[in-house]
């Protein structure tokens, strides 16, 4: 670059730059650079309403006493006030706090729950059970009959059920211990998941598990996914025809839910469970409703195998298991494509 400056007072700065290869802007930005460094900035002066050392150091010794050390700065700044002391304002109070590592919650706060996502996995009847609890509309505005349902992950069936007039924790009690009764349950057979509502979560229910030798689990708080059966149980008993706007009593929701359960169980073809009755599943006839579909099919493809390509088709099992919230790896096989083994 100094060759080029040279060159240039003797030839022009074009030429010099075009016979040396230099870029032109280079050259012009050496010549525009300072020659001696710049002058030190001098220091700011303080502000005149800064405050000194000593209000500093009192300011501090307030927030940080045992009077207000759970107080905010403008709870500090008023109190002070009213008795006659300013120490600075709300702002230099908060500017204060932040330089000192303390701007954050000062009073004592409860460490956050950290709540696990139930993983559980039913392979048979009277293996793990749901129940919730919901309204129906009574004759009035804002009174309501309370329907109490338990519902066999499983097989879809409904295997206890009752109708009150409140919400009771008792009435859950005596639902559980006639329904475990009425299906021998053994201890240490069967998981019952619930939500985490009043009734599920009181201590004479889980008093009853622990004797009956049943395991308790609920539901995450505010996470309707974690009951996703008993969910859609209700949607099905709501939106089903011929469900009322409302009860104008007690005995009509039970004569309504007593024939809405019988053909639940015993009629109704379930898509969970291949279009089986929750009934059939429950009671162990998956085995001779396969046979007879399978029988029905096979004889259709006799009578013409052109209409299923020349292959036979095989009804659709019911699912093997059955989660509520399955692992991850469990639901990334599920959700793989598999070839349906019925074709038409």
């Amino acid at each position: 670059m100094a060759a080029a400056e040279d060159l240039a007072t003797t030839v022009g700065t074009a030429a010099a730059c075009r016979a040396l290869g230099v870029p032109r802007p280079s050259l012009y930005r050496q010549r525009s650079a300072p020659t001696a460094p710049p002058a030190a900035t001098p220091a700011r002066p303080a502000p005149p309403l800064k405050l000194t050392a000593a209000e500093r150091d009192r300011a501090l010794e307030l927030l940080h006493s045992a009077r207000f050390v759970d107080a905010s700065p403008y709870t500090v700044y008023a109190t002070l006030l009213d008795e006659g002391e300013y120490i600075g304002s709300v702002r230099t109070l908060y500017r204060l706090l932040e330089q000192a590592g303390e701007n954050t919650e000062r009073r004592h706060i409860r460490t956050p729950t950290s709540y696990v996502k139930p993983e559980l996995l039913a392979t048979g009847p009277n293996q793990l059970w749901s129940w919730d609890i919901t309204k129906l509309n009574g004759p009035q505005k804002w009174t309501y009959f309370y329907l109490y349902v338990i519902n066999d992950i499983f097989s879809r069936c409904v295997v206890g059920w009752t109708v009150a007039t409140r919400e009771s924790s008792e009435l859950a009690k005596h639902l559980f211990q006639e329904t475990c009764e009425k299906q021998g349950i053994a201890p240490e057979q069967l998981t019952v998941h619930a939500d985490r509502g009043a009734s599920m979560t009181s201590k004479c229910l889980a008093q009853l598990f622990a004797d009956l030798g049943v395991t308790q689990t609920h539901s995450r708080p505010y996470t309707s996914d974690d009951n996703p059966f008993s969910e859609a149980h209700f949607k099905t008993l709501k939106y089903r025809p011929g469900f009322p706007a409302c009860f104008g009593c007690i005995e009509d929701a039970r004569a309504h839910c007593r024939a809405f359960f019988d053909w639940y169980n015993h009629a109704h073809r379930h898509a969970g469970i291949a279009f089986m009755t929750p009934a059939a599943v429950h009671s162990g006839q998956v085995a001779a409703i396969l046979e007879t579909r399978t029988r029905t099919l096979a004889v259709a493809f006799d009578a013409n195998p052109n209409r299923f390509k020349g292959r036979c088709p095989t009804p659709q099992p019911p699912p093997e298991a059955v989660w509520i919230n399955p692992p991850a790896a469990t639901a990334a096989a599920a959700e793989q494509p598999q070839e349906s083994s019925e074709q038409a």
